[in-house]
């Protein structure tokens, strides 16, 4: 099963220690290596960003920045046999931000990608 993992954080004051960085580089290859991390990348701020939607019949756009306090700052999607073992790879990712970057909040959204198959 495959499952995208979205990462929310709050701006802290202060930049990512080395630590972290390089904590994150070696569960990546883990992950990597182990197979089961298919990609990751960062995402700029939603300022460079913008959100279309529907309502009532009407399609509307609305450049960013986003009122949100939490900006989506990257993704991974994960290959796995359940969703113990995303939650898993996801608990560790958390754990290097909690444990090495005081001050860090942030969360982790889960969700499975459904796959519909080619069209027919």
């Amino acid at each position: 099963m495959r499952y995208i993992v979205l990462l929310n954080a709050e701006h802290p004051d202060t930049p990512p220690p080395a630590e972290l960085m390089a904590g994150i580089v070696a569960l990546g290859e883990e992950a990597t290596r182990s197979g089961v991390l298919l990609d990751t990348a960062g995402l700029a701020p939603s300022a460079e960003g913008s959100r279309l939607t529907v309502r009532a019949g009407e399609l509307s756009a609305v450049d960013g920045p986003f009122a949100e306090t939490r900006e989506l700052i990257s993704y991974a999607i994960y290959e796995v046999a359940t969703k113990a073992e995303v939650e898993e790879w996801t608990n560790r990712f958390l754990r290097l931000h909690r444990d090495l970057w005081p001050g860090w909040q942030g969360a982790a959204s889960i969700h499975r990608v459904l796959d519909f198959g080619p069209p027919a």
